[in-house]
């Protein structure tokens, strides 16, 4: 009796022919079922870590199994997307910092304070040219804001200082700390604390509005506001042309409100730069639960994020809720306080360069209702990756290294150049390609495991995150060397 022909399979398993196409079949059947499947992802365009609370949200209120099948695949999908833990981040740069300059150097002649109501009278009587040096010590103030309404000069601003940083701490228990509506104006080395009972109380340690154009905020230390910076326009002046730099932003604690909640919330004004600054902890529990850690809105224009550290979860991981990290756009504008007062955009020739931006339970990046964006050489982990959104959103970017998609969505203008991301499906099968070129980058280490992933197009130009220049044979993303962020590297 003949036998039938045996052929080793590639593991050296025997398979009968007719074995061998119902094999076959089989696995195109689930190549085609993955395809689908894969297909489906990308169409809806969900995180895993956003999709987890909606489910869970979903199953809340019905029978037990319900309720425990939701909570069990919501955590699921966390794991899967986050990994099996998300606490405390320790071990980052606790500012990107500069050298604090020496007493005297900017400013002239001196006022010297020691107590609040010697702060607000040195307000109202400087000139241009004043420096304003608070000897060191704790101020307490209460009551109305620190008004800052007369006015400098491009050659000769205000200053209002200390001469070391961490040797003056403002505790401020009133809405807003320091309303700067006249030009030229200069904060640096201060230690600003929100300290009031009510979250709804510490709006804004700087209120930056209207005539307060030229403002520069340098090397200080905010805690614990809503909005620690927030400018915006009044009566059709706007407070163009600011600076805020290697500055450190943070919350202790989830800010309990319905307000806003963004370290910078920047509306209708034009021309600021926001650079070298560490900003962390921004969670709001109370109204949407959606929060910044900064935007550009209000139909503004060439206003640049660069070389900042956006870590959304550092200390207050696991609070329910969104937090985005960088936006250009932000979640819109109420056209009456719009510059144009339409906001045909949010922004135009918005730049978000070389910033390292992590741990969110959003989207590191998003885009919304802005034209011409330019998004280059950041480096995103942890997070919902990059979004670019609406029909009146461009946006361009180049040498992005992303730990999840690049999306445009609701057609919005994508162009994109040389960038390394994860296609979105990964994330719901716990791959993370980009991810684990990192050390440990859920714990904050960011160093390479391994060689750099070099980009082999054009490099980036100028400064990394860090401060250092970049390389001609770069790396994707924000730096070539983490290792230069550490201690006090960044310039």
């Amino acid at each position: 009796m003949s036998r039938s022909r045996k052929r080793p399979a590639a593991d050296g398993v025997i398979v009968r022919p007719r074995a061998r196409s119902l094999l076959l079949g089989g696995l195109i059947t689930l190549a085609l079922g993955a395809g689908v499947l894969v297909y489906a992802i990308e169409q809806v365009g969900v995180m895993p870590r956003t999709l987890a609370p909606y489910i869970e949200r979903r199953a809340s209120g019905h029978n037990p199994t319900i309720v425990q099948t939701g909570s069990l695949l919501s955590r699921t999908l966390l794991t899967l997307d986050r990994g099996p833990s998300h606490g405390a981040v320790a071990g980052l740069p606790s500012s990107l910092g500069v050298r604090p300059e020496p007493a005297g150097v900017i400013g002239a002649p001196g006022l010297t304070v020691t107590t609040p109501d010697e702060l607000r009278a040195a307000l109202a009587r400087v000139e241009p040219g004043t420096t304003v040096t608070l000897l060191p010590g704790t101020y307490r103030v209460r009551g109305r804001a620190l008004d800052a309404n007369r006015p400098g000069r491009a050659d000769a601003p205000i200053v209002v200082r200390a001469v070391q940083p961490g040797s003056v701490v403002l505790e401020l228990d009133l809405t807003e700390g320091f309303r700067v509506s006249a030009p030229h104006w200069r904060f640096e080395n201060l230690d600003i604390r929100g300290v009031c009972r009510d979250d709804q109380w510490c709006e804004h340690a700087f209120h930056v509005v209207g005539e307060g154009s030229y403002f520069t905020a340098i090397n200080n230390r905010i805690s614990d506001f809503n909005a620690h910076f927030k400018i915006n326009g009044r009566r059709g002046h706007f407070p163009d042309h600011g600076l805020i730099a290697s500055n450190t932003l943070f919350n202790t604690r989830v800010r309990r409100t319905s307000n806003p909640v963004s370290p910078i919330d920047l509306v209708a004004a034009s021309g600021w730069t926001i650079r070298a600054n560490v900003i962390t902890d921004f969670v709001k529990d109370g109204g949407d639960r959606v929060s910044y850690g900064g935007f550009a809105k209000g139909a503004g224009s060439d206003n640049v994020f660069e070389r900042n550290l956006v870590w959304c979860e550092q200390r207050l991981a696991g609070a329910p809720g969104q937090r985005v990290g960088l936006s250009l756009g932000g979640g819109g504008t109420g056209a009456s306080v719009c510059r144009d007062g339409k906001c045909i955009v949010e922004q135009e020739r918005g730049t978000l360069r070389a910033n390292l931006i992590a741990g969110c339970s959003d989207v590191g990046i998003y885009i919304n209702g802005a034209a011409a964006s330019q998004v280059a050489d950041n480096t995103v982990v942890d997070t919902a990756g990059i979004d670019v959104r609406f029909p009146n959103s461009s946006a361009q970017l180049e040498g992005n290294l992303v730990d999840g998609p690049i999306r445009s969505r609701d057609g919005a203008l994508l162009h994109l150049g040389e960038n390394r991301s994860s296609p979105l499906w990964q994330a719901f099968v716990g791959m993370h390609p980009v991810r684990n070129l990192f050390a440990a980058p859920l714990e904050g280490d960011l160093r390479w495991d391994g060689a750099a992933p070099r980009r082999v197009g054009k490099p980036a130009p100028g400064l990394g995150l860090c401060g250092t220049p970049r390389t001609t044979s770069a790396a994707y993303g924000a730096f070539d060397d983490f290792n230069d962020c550490l201690g006090s590297a960044g310039r």
